[in-house]
């Protein structure tokens, strides 16, 4: 099934309208960022209400590589990912002092002083934000194979991961955190890992995104929002499964399509959508699927 899914998604913009190739690279680059939200909150039971950090460092490495140096956009997309890893992994020895609500609420702060940061930084234009005018030389095809690559490469890395010897303390973390560190799982390092392979995909991930949206502000690029869509595309697809942030992206993109129209209306609507699923499946789509029918295509157990 994920064959097909790829093959389609591969050929897409060979037989579909322009505009579809513009929802696949956004349904892509949610898939990416989701995936790695759900390593953290799904297996490593961390909440991170901040990625936005990561999204805002990702599209600003971008913007102010190939405006001011003129460095090669695809070039300057990389170094958004290093960058974003840089910054996960000196953070945090100081953000994992913390646990459940406290780490969630320390993970925005982090992001919202980002934010303020850039937001008052002249270099960067303050607030008013930056048009990313060499994005203008890259093509919708090009700006899509980049997001094929990255959300196909995530979904690689978490099922790659969760099979590695690491992935077998990810998951007895997931399972009972308490009874994994008791039986000698580094839970710390499991954390600080699936952190920083989150920060480095979701800065890859922002840097394609920010390559079609042409423009980056700090009031945006660091807006919770983007943990807000991610939160609600792990919650309807599924948390904990690999599957569920695909199943998620898609919903979310295809409602976000069909609420454009009425964006106050949308977003209650979206909301309803949610509570709804969540009454109806707790576990998402995914996983209600695999409780009630074992339907499950990656599975992240040995046999």
């Amino acid at each position: 099934m994920l064959s097909l899914l790829f093959a389609i998604l591969a050929t897409l913009p060979a037989w579909a309208p322009p505009y579809w190739t513009v929802l696949g690279s956004l349904f892509l680059v949610y898939l990416a960022m989701a995936q790695m939200w759900n390593l953290l909150a799904g297996y490593c039971r961390v909440i991170s209400l901040g990625q936005q950090m990561f999204v805002g460092l990702g599209g600003y490495a971008l913007a102010v590589l190939s405006v001011y140096y003129g460095v090669p956009v695809w070039l300057c997309v990389t170094v958004g990912g290093v960058v974003a890893l840089a910054f996960a992994l000196a953070i945090s020895f100081w953000l994992f002092r913390m646990s459940g609500t406290y780490l969630a609420v320390a993970t925005w702060v982090v992001a919202e002083i980002l934010g303020l940061c850039f937001g008052n930084w002249s270099f960067v234009r303050y607030g008013m934000g930056l048009f990313i005018q060499p994005a203008y030389g890259v093509s919708p095809d090009q700006i899509y194979y980049a997001a094929l690559a990255v959300g196909a490469a995530s979904v690689g890395i978490v099922y790659g991961l969760l099979r590695s010897e690491l992935g077998l303390g990810i998951l007895a973390i997931r399972d009972d955190e308490e009874a994994a560190r008791s039986v000698g799982v580094n839970v710390f390092r499991c954390q600080v890992c699936c952190f920083a392979i989150g920060a480095f995909v979701i800065g890859i991930a922002s840097g394609v995104l920010h390559l079609h949206l042409v423009f980056i502000q700090p009031y945006k690029a660091f807006s919770i929002d983007w943990t807000v869509k991610l939160l609600f595309i792990v919650i309807i697809g599924g948390l904990g499964t690999i599957e569920g942030p695909i199943v998620g992206a898609l919903v979310f993109v295809i409602l976000q399509q069909l609420f454009s129209e009425w964006p106050t209306m949308g977003l209650l609507l979206l909301g309803l959508f949610a509570v709804g699923i969540m009454l109806v499946a707790p576990n998402g789509i995914m996983g209600i699927l695999k409780e009630r029918y074992g339907f499950e295509i990656l599975s992240a157990r040995r046999r």
